[in-house]
């Protein structure tokens, strides 16, 4: 019964609505926009708009014409030789080793083919990620794929990886949301032969990433260690993933920046409701900022320290469907990533079995008899479909509020119900003025 406990519930005892870590109604999204199949609902909605929480946008009844494409985001600050055209939504980090190889092929394909990113997670670049997608390189504490024998930073090895023309962007891994502080786990009955000599690590063994960077300890060796990796890459954009902890930490990260000069080009920030393959469950459930407050931190720190307009934020976090990236946006993001959308897009059922290898859809299994059940063929076009009608659907909430463009987005736009009261961000969460610090600090 303790086996089968996960399915029953599932699919026998969960409404549409109420199911963890992703409810119902979000995977019939995903499954069928990924599908091309009917994507209307019938007879209403069945959230409880009485409830607690419950967020809503704000609609013109001046509605603009809807944009046949939707805007890009153009990445690099001052420093930036070569600056990257980013779409809205992305494939957020999952490493090979974690995933399939049929997983991150199919990934990559659809990356491929809707013009978008595909973050190749702390695991290193593999054979399957260059099958012609644009790579973000994510660079995390083991430094796979570019480490020295005793697991130190190798500046020449990361020379080598920055300079493939699939990588448009790289990413330091400070923290992700399902465990921060904590470090990559990739458990052993996943590493095998090949993916140990991807990363430079002994196979068979449990690869655990240390929970921090051996090289840097503060903020301006962070900055510095941006510098350093900009130079070596060339100019491509720089920039670092984070969950927030201490706000102390990312205040004196943005006053170091202001006090150097030296900037990222883009911070990706990470809620603790992040999703990971395994993680210790008091991490997942206790360690980390939750995604809105986070999101809303950084935005306004960065505007307070006067760097927002050089530096992009890109965010990720149970960003699913189309209203999703419409309030990241209006909150201050400039362009989102989903993870475990693209999964679902891919085949996952949500069997919970990603730590086991047992995934039974071949997303996050290297077991052969499991993984043939993931077509690459087949599923780079569902990646590719998620992917271009959440962004479709975007366009038409964007045009719904009466905005032409993405500078109109903004906290006015979207409500949420407090303690009975239902306010604006703008009113729950005053937008920081631009070099208002340092009034900033409650």
């Amino acid at each position: 019964m303790e086996m089968v406990a996960p399915e029953l519930h599932q699919y026998l005892v969960e409404s549409d609505t109420d199911g963890t870590p992703v409810d119902r109604n979000h995977r019939t999204y995903i499954y069928q926009r990924a599908k091309l199949q009917n994507q209307t609902h019938p007879f209403g909605t069945e959230l409880d708009v009485e409830s607690e929480y419950y967020k809503w946008m704000q609609h013109s009844i001046y509605p603009t014409k809807e944009l046949e494409e939707a805007p890009r985001v153009l990445v690099g600050g001052k420093d930036c030789t070569q600056k990257y055209s980013a779409s809205l939504f992305n494939i957020s980090a999952m490493s090979y080793g974690a995933l399939s190889k049929n997983a991150v092929m199919a990934l990559n394909l659809g990356a491929k083919a809707g013009n978008f990113f595909h973050d190749t997670g702390e695991g290193g670049i593999s054979e399957y990620h260059l099958k012609g997608g644009d790579l973000v390189y994510e660079v995390g504490t083991g430094y796979f794929g570019c480490r020295t024998e005793d697991g130190n930073f190798s500046a020449e090895k990361f020379k080598e990886k920055a300079a493939y023309p699939e990588v448009k962007m790289i990413e330091i891994k400070i923290s992700q949301g399902a465990k921060p502080g904590h470090g990559g786990v990739l458990p052993a009955a996943k590493n095998n032969e090949e993916i140990a000599r991807i990363r430079g690590v002994k196979p068979h063994t449990v690869i655990l990433s240390p929970p921090g960077h051996s090289a840097f300890s503060n903020a301006e060796g962070l900055l510095k260690f941006v510098q350093q990796m900009r130079k070596l890459s060339d100019g491509k954009p720089i920039g670092f993933k984070l969950c927030i902890g201490s706000k102390k930490e990312f205040i004196d990260i943005c006053e170091m920046m202001v006090k150097t000069g030296i900037k990222p080009d883009f911070i990706t920030v990470d809620g603790s409701e992040g999703g990971t393959g395994a993680a210790p469950i008091d991490f997942s459930n206790y360690v980390g900022m939750p995604w809105e407050q986070a999101l809303i931190f950084v935005v306004d720190t960065l505007n307070g320290y006067g760097l927002k307009e050089e530096i992009r934020v890109f965010t990720a976090t149970k960003i699913f469907t189309a209203f999703d990236i419409f309030k990241a946006l209006c909150i201050g993001a400039d362009v989102c990533n989903s993870a475990r959308g693209m999964m679902f897009a891919l085949g996952c059922i949500q069997a919970l079995k990603c730590d086991t290898n047992k995934c039974p859809t071949g997303v996050t299994t290297n077991n052969s008899s499991l993984m043939r059940g993931l077509v690459v063929s087949d599923k780079w076009e569902r990646v590719k479909n998620y992917q271009q009608q959440t962004l479709k659907e975007f366009l038409e909430l964007f045009a719904a509020a009466g905005c032409n463009h993405l500078e109109e987005l903004n906290r006015s736009l979207i409500y949420k119900k407090i303690e009975g009261e239902v306010k604006s961000y703008e009113s729950h969460y005053p937008s920081v003025a631009r070099d208002s610090y340092p009034n900033l600090i409650s």
